[in-house]
């Protein structure tokens, strides 16, 4: 039986209780836990994240070379375009301009309101090969 029972991606910000509820919203999610200083959401596919307070947290400056990528999160969605939409009107922001949903697997770079990337692919069909 394995020790670790599930995992959580934590991401420092100044503000958790905002950055959760554009998470919340993008991934319809539900709020599990909260405190004065962090907020836990988790989808139905039981994708959970976390936001804790650093009051001072400054955002990874990707695509830029300066500061490293640190890390990012990675969606997958079947349409890059209403995604996208999704994603600015909740206060995302576009961080890769060039059009990469050429091919199979197009995916688009963001940044959520607090500064933190993210990635949004595009889902490799499944069906049966033909022929």
């Amino acid at each position: 039986m394995s020790v670790v029972t599930a995992g959580v991606l934590v991401l420092d910000c100044a503000e958790p209780e905002k950055l959760a509820v554009f998470y919340r919203e993008l991934l319809e999610a539900e709020e599990t836990d909260a405190t004065a200083n962090r907020v836990e959401i988790r989808n139905s596919d039981g994708t959970r994240l976390a936001f804790r307070r650093d009051v001072n947290a400054t955002p990874p400056s990707w695509p830029r070379p300066e500061n490293s990528l640190q890390a990012h999160l990675e969606f997958i969605v079947t349409d890059l375009d209403a995604a996208e939409r999704r994603v600015v009107s909740l206060g995302g922001r576009p961080v890769d301009t060039k059009d990469s949903a050429v091919g199979p697997s197009g995916e688009r770079g963001y940044s959520d309101p607090a500064g933190h990337s993210f990635t949004l692919r595009r889902a490799v069909p499944t069906a049966p090969k033909q022929g």
